[in-house]
């Protein structure tokens, strides 16, 4: 066991765990943030996505050790209202229907705007490739990153 000082959603937070606990379990188990959430565990369907230092990032093969210095959002940290322009975007375009993909669909689609506020097409589709929505929303998706770029 180690102990982390971890700068999550601009708040320092300690834990004391095994230095290759995957931050995903960090998150939900330790520090009880449950917005981000397991799906494969194998960094393929990017329900885990959290963003390190800016950047999209799966959780769930991330170890603890590796983000120790680094500046961690999550999904509860991209706003406290739920008024982030992507958040409404998601709203407006009716995209969630099981819900259970959405906080890493949006992880990624507000890394994407950061980077690039007015993405192709096929900036979209690159950004989302692995991002998986088992509902097949991935029309809506689109389109509501789309909207979030012109709001933003």
């Amino acid at each position: 066991m180690a102990q982390y000082n971890l700068k999550i959603n601009g708040a320092t937070k300690q834990v004391d765990v095994d230095p290759s606990t995957p931050m995903l379990w960090v998150l939900r188990d330790h520090l009880d943030m449950v917005g981000t959430k397991f799906g494969c565990g194998i960094s393929q369907c990017g329900a885990c996505t959290i963003h390190l230092d800016g950047t999209a990032i799966r959780s769930c093969q991330l170890p603890v050790s590796a983000a120790e210095n680094a500046e961690i959002t999550t999904i509860e940290g991209i706003s406290e209202k739920g008024d982030h322009p992507v958040q409404k975007a998601w709203l407006e375009h009716d995209v969630p229907q099981c819900g259970y993909c959405q906080a890493g669909q949006i992880m990624s689609a507000v890394a994407l705007l950061k980077d690039n506020p007015t993405p192709s097409d096929a900036d979209i589709d690159n950004a989302m490739n692995g991002n998986i929505c088992r509902c097949g929303t991935y029309t809506r998706i689109k389109a509501a990153i789309k909207t979030a770029s012109q709001s933003a």
